[in-house]
């Protein structure tokens, strides 16, 4: 990998030029997920504490912790998968309702789990603070949720 020489008063340091590992990782994402062995409903609850977008309107980046909870039915999602899914906002200006919207469907689409929930609790900026919500149940689903 080349490494380009950055000169500023007082400091030298260089940077790697060209895509990183981890930013090749995130343009490459698929939505891996594997087959749910367990007939009995159970519950599956993640945090995703690092989640970046950036506003439409100003540009300025808005930071969320995303909390994921879903009663999987066929399915269940790979967590590495999820991880870099949700790193892939970091660079696109979406609102906070879009943002947690788009993952829900995404993640609904591809799971088709028997209960889902997707919390973005979003940093405060400009002394407001947000929380988008979202869940769905399948038709028929009647398990018991803590």
């Amino acid at each position: 990998m080349k490494k380009k020489l950055i000169k500023s008063p007082g400091v030298r340091q260089e940077i790697a030029v060209g895509v990183k590992y981890g930013e090749k990782e995130i343009q490459k994402v698929s939505y891996e997920r594997w087959e749910n062995k367990h007939k009995d409903p159970f519950e599956v609850h993640i945090t995703l504490p690092e989640f970046t977008c950036k506003c439409p309107r100003s540009g300025y980046p808005d930071f969320a912790t995303f909390q994921l909870n879903y009663v999987p039915d066929k399915w269940v999602i790979e967590l590495k998968t999820i991880k870099l899914y949700i790193n892939s906002f970091r660079d696109r200006y979406l609102s906070h309702e879009n943002s947690t919207n788009e993952i829900f469907d995404t993640l609904w689409k591809s799971l088709n789990p028997r209960y889902m929930e997707l919390i973005g609790d979003f940093n405060p900026r400009g002394n407001v603070h947000t929380i988008v919500r979202r869940k769905k149940i399948k038709r028929g689903f009647r398990g018991k949720l803590q």
